[in-house]
């Protein structure tokens, strides 16, 4: 597999590095800087500790673990059906941990309503919709032994395509939280420009950039998808015959 694809270990190991940054950037920010979470300081508890799960919930459970997901495909040894399993259920994952991480924002402070105002929150929902109904449709089509095998093979480049789309509508989305919060932070709380909070937040950001990027990279990469082509429709065929 070195000999093969010593791009694609690349771009696995630029993620990989991407993703882990991520992770501790996120995990600093939400344990470093907890009262930046609240819009009032005399909030409850409560309303602290689902404020600091949303963006952890929403960045290394919905994010991370997608885009991992994605990459399954591409590093895990095995068979299609193994891949498969382990694809579906780290989005499962994925899928849930965005689901309870809408749930702890919209929990918390002033409820639904009034968290439903912004373009971040717009873009959420749609991407928590459109996450959902590609997992449901993924499920029905690609684990449905009854499924004849043409609807499949027709659905599956939609199916790509969606996917890399609900991956890269997450992180824009991310993107626009942490603008939205930062913009918040350095025009009612006073937080410096050049303060240790906002370098952590502008980091993320970029960090958050550069993982979607590999990992698109990645799932797109044109030596994998050449063999891939060649052995799926070589599988066909023989199937066929």
């Amino acid at each position: 597999m070195d000999t093969v694809f010593p791009s694609l270990l690349s771009l696995l190991f630029l993620a990989r590095i991407s993703g882990f940054a991520v992770a501790f950037l996120v995990l600093f920010w939400a344990l470093s800087f907890k009262s930046s979470f609240l819009t009032l300081p005399s909030l409850p508890q409560q309303d602290l500790n689902y404020a600091v799960l949303h963006p952890v919930l929403m960045v290394i459970g919905f994010i991370l673990l997608s885009g991992e997901a994605i990459l399954v495909h591409r590093w895990l040894p095995g068979s299609r059906g193994l891949k498969k399993s382990v694809h579906l259920c780290l989005q499962g994952v994925a899928l849930a941990s965005g689901i309870f991480g809408i749930w702890t924002k919209f929990k918390g402070e002033d409820g639904i309503v009034a968290n439903f105002y912004s373009l971040h929150s717009w873009m959420g929902l749609i991407c928590i919709s459109l996450f959902g109904a590609q997992w449901l449709i993924g499920f029905m089509n690609f684990w449905h032994r009854g499924e004849m095998r043409t609807v499949r093979i027709r659905i599956l480049p939609w199916h790509v395509f969606v996917g890399l789309y609900t991956y890269a509508l997450a992180v824009a989305t991310a993107e626009t939280g942490l603008l939205e919060k930062l913009t918040f932070l350095q025009t009612q709380r006073n937080v410096s420009k050049h303060s240790i909070e906002s370098m952590v937040v502008n980091s993320l950001g970029i960090a958050l950039a550069l993982l979607s990027g590999f990992v698109i990279l990645a799932a797109v990469s044109p030596k994998y998808q050449m063999l891939n082509t060649t052995l799926f429709y070589s599988d066909t065929r023989c199937l066929s015959s």
